[in-house]
């Protein structure tokens, strides 16, 4: 069977490259693209604007995307947009019991708390990940072993994205802070140290430094060092395009497909078989 998508961020530098994925794969099949009111890519067919052949898609806002969502049908839900959306549209989705996947960043406690809740109450399932590469995922579980390993060395997180990025630092950076926390039995709001100030500012035993650069045209870098007496480990990813990520959301549509109303959020580790 043919799983039926809707991308809601469908022309976006994220959302257009999933919509040209999902219309390439014979097991997913493009139903909806939801854009911004104001995006100049509005009423045309989807295809065209990222780049391939007319597929009688249309973009529309979201001004009225309960009664859309209800007219197409959707079996998964996509999301490449902004928090803000998210949280103006998950309410839709989940009212019209859709199984979704949200890669969108910056999303806080307070939203998380919610969808969490509803999809427990409708009983549907969700993947939520700040980061869909498979790569990436390899990476935050190496993370996990590594931190074990290296019990006592200093820890600092480096990452690098395009100066348009909104969030800082990346969901990707905060996920491997909070994997590394999790490790090592502590609350990343107490060992979280957010960039550093200039001057002589002593650095203190278990905590974990957290960087940010946004500059130019750069995909996504992160750098994860451990450094010891005497010598250092640097685990890094690099995504040379956001490909690896279109890639990866496809799996996570055919898994939440296949796991379909579990009443569970589910991330990449289960997508990918990490855990």
């Amino acid at each position: 069977m043919v799983i039926k998508v809707v991308v809601s961020g469908a022309d976006g530098n994220m959302g257009s490259l999933v919509v040209k994925n999902i219309i390439k794969d014979p097991e997913t099949e493009l139903c909806g693209g939801i854009t911004i009111k104001d995006s100049p890519n509005l009423d045309k067919d989807i295809g065209l604007v990222v780049g391939l052949e007319k597929c009688g898609i249309t973009l529309v806002d979201n001004t009225d995307i309960d009664s859309y969502l209800k007219n197409i049908k959707p079996d998964v839900y996509v999301d490449f947009t902004i928090a803000s959306a998210v949280k103006q549209n998950i309410k839709h989705v989940l009212n019209n019991k859709i199984n979704f996947i949200i890669g969108t960043t910056g999303l806080d406690q307070e939203l998380l708390d919610f969808i969490n809740k509803q999809v427990k109450i409708q009983n549907l399932s969700g993947v939520i990940s700040p980061n869909m590469a498979v790569g990436v995922n390899v990476f935050f579980k190496m993370a996990q072993i590594l931190t074990n390993y290296l019990k006592g060395f200093d820890i600092e997180i480096i990452e690098a994205h395009h100066n348009r990025k909104r969030d800082a630092p990346s969901g990707t950076a905060l996920k491997v802070a909070n994997l590394i926390a999790e490790e090592l039995d502590k609350d990343l709001n107490k060992i979280g140290k957010f960039g550093r100030k200039r001057g002589p500012e002593k650095r203190v035993p278990g905590e974990i430094g957290i960087h940010a650069i946004r500059a130019g045209d750069i995909v996504g870098e992160h750098m994860l060092l451990f450094a010891g007496p005497g010598e250092r480990i640097e685990l890094i990813h690099r995504a040379h395009s956001r490909q690896c990520f279109a890639e990866g959301t496809i799996k996570a549509i055919k898994f939440i497909y296949n796991n379909k109303n579990t009443g569970k959020i589910f991330d990449m580790f289960d997508v990918l078989g990490l855990k």
